[in-house]
């Protein structure tokens, strides 16, 4: 019988399909609870290119509808986010080897014309030789295209939604593994391990979006109907940092002979990121790791197109993530759709269990909504969709206008140095008055712990945002980790790790 434990919906998974998900079930009032076994965004969500975008390359595989879903969704992430989704100016050279000009407009033309832009340019051909973006690449380089996509703070973004979440009044929890799951009459009974013991709960709908580990939740399963696992391709994107290629601040799509292409962003003011690879993938999602083929691999497509060589002694952080694809039997891992796929099983005795494969940060709202329109039928007070209007904790800036937002902060904070109120508003939208506080001057702020980090805003992730350990600061929270030498990042992690104990 159910009890006080019971709830709607139990999603396992604290990726950016999941926190979504759960904020999704939350302001439809149901009651929801996300158990994650490490931090939000520790896997894939965290490990991607932050891009928002319609995936021009996905046209060469004949995916349109999904590079206008992903258009679409686009604008609408645009508009309830702005704080960390903005756009970008990619700048598309063309040189020997590169696909044919003709088709390269086309594309880019069908690009445009596939949803409707509210903020996004359209796309044109320039001429490297005048315009800045030809400044850092190769001599001989005349012809080049531009078009527009997103930026995107990925692992802000998976935070965001969870807050969203535990706003409308979801419970989640992380640090917690999913350690049994079977039927119990019309729920679910779900073990899992906290930090404080062990504890069973009831959920009427089950959610597996446990990412690369989608399967190793399925085989907890104590079911006699559900016996397979999931038809999962898991495929690792790697990525380099550099220091920032000199003239380098527009993004750069850059094409290779084998036909894959590479990003070349600006990244965190002072660094150039580059990928990403697609290779199958066979490990423990957990220990994925670039491997030296890929360094390499990336190194050389960028210093083909770059006039400054690119070496590994340049490399000053590495990262990869496995995605956790839908197997559609495609030779080629570039080539594996990069849509989703929802399996729900129900009906008989066993209670509705909704399994999510592939998919993408772009379409990480449309997919929730999807998912949970689906469940509905199974649930008995299931309200209606409703994100596509409603901003992210923080994207409430009027007019999505974060420039004209910015210029209030400013002026409302003299005695915070403006690159410091500055880099709160992106990270935290509106709420930066909540992380703020009474704070008026930067004596105010607390310690600081270094890259920009104070003792309140640490205090703030520990809070409001899950944070538990130094990492979870240094490198999904912020990406302070990133402008720190070693040593001083022992010394800032140190500090960080009393500050969350408090």
């Amino acid at each position: 019988m159910p009890t006080a434990d019971a709830f709607d919906l139990l999603v396992i998974g604290g990726g950016i399909n999941g926190c979504g998900i759960a904020a999704d079930a939350a302001g439809r009032g149901l009651r929801v609870l996300l158990a994650e076994r490490d931090d939000l965004a520790s896997g894939t969500s965290s490990a991607s290119s932050k891009l928002v975008h319609g995936g021009l390359r996905y046209l060469e595989h004949y995916d349109f509808q999904l590079v206008r879903d992903s258009l679409i969704e686009r604008e609408v992430l645009l508009a309830i986010a702005p704080h960390i989704v903005w756009p970008l100016r990619f700048v598309l050279p063309h040189g020997p080897g590169s696909r044919p000009a003709w088709l390269i407009r086309a594309g880019l033309l069908l690009y445009d014309l596939l949803a409707r832009r509210r903020v996004i340019p359209r796309s044109r051909s320039i001429d490297l030789g005048t315009d800045p973006a030809g400044r850092p690449l190769r001599e001989g380089l005349s012809r080049g295209f531009a078009y527009w996509d997103c930026w995107v703070d990925d692992a802000r973004l998976v935070v965001l939604n969870a807050r969203a979440a535990a706003d409308r009044g979801a419970e989640i929890l992380t640090r917690t593994p999913v350690v049994g799951i079977e039927p119990d009459g019309h729920f679910w009974r779900v073990r899992i391990a906290g930090p404080d013991g062990e504890r069973a709960v009831l959920a009427r709908t089950l959610v597996n979006a446990a990412g690369p580990w989608v399967n190793r939740v399925a085989s907890l399963v104590a079911a006699p109907r559900i016996t397979s696992h999931p038809p999962l391709r898991l495929v690792k994107g790697s990525h380099i940092v550099v220091p920032r290629v000199a003239g380098a601040d527009d993004a750069y799509l850059l094409q290779n002979p084998d036909g894959r292409i590479v990003f070349a962003l600006p990244f965190e003011g002072r660094f150039t990121l580059i990928g990403t690879t697609d290779v199958a993938f066979t490990g423990d999602p957990a220990m994925v790791a670039i491997d030296a083929a890929e360094e390499a691999y990336l190194l050389d497509v960028a210093s083909r197109w770059f006039r400054q060589p690119i070496t590994a002694g340049d490399i000053v952080w590495r990262y990869a993530g496995v995605r956790p694809l839908y197997d559609d039997a495609s030779a080629d891992p570039s080539a594996v759709t990069r849509d989703y796929r929802l399996e729900l099983s129900a009906g008989g005795t066993t209670p509705p269990l909704l399994t999510i494969m592939g998919g993408k940060i772009t379409t990480y709202r449309r997919l929730a909504e999807e998912a949970m329109d689906r469940l509905a039928p199974h649930l008995a007070r299931c309200g209606p969709a409703w994100t596509a209007g409603a901003p992210l904790p923080g994207g409430d800036i009027p007019g999505a206008d974060f420039k004209a937002f910015l210029a209030r902060l400013l002026a409302a904070y003299p005695g915070i140095a403006p690159d410091r109120v500055e880099r709160l508003a992106r990270r935290h939208g509106s709420l930066i008055t909540t992380v703020l506080g009474d704070a008026r001057t930067m004596a105010d702020l607390g310690e600081n712990l270094g890259g920009g980090l104070t003792a309140r805003e640490v205090a703030y992730f520990r809070d409001h945002e899950w944070a538990r350990t130094a990492e979870d600061v240094l490198w999904r929270r912020t990406k302070v980790g990133l402008h720190l030498a070693p040593d001083a990042r022992e010394r800032t992690a140190r500090a960080i790790e009393r500050i969350l104990a408090a």
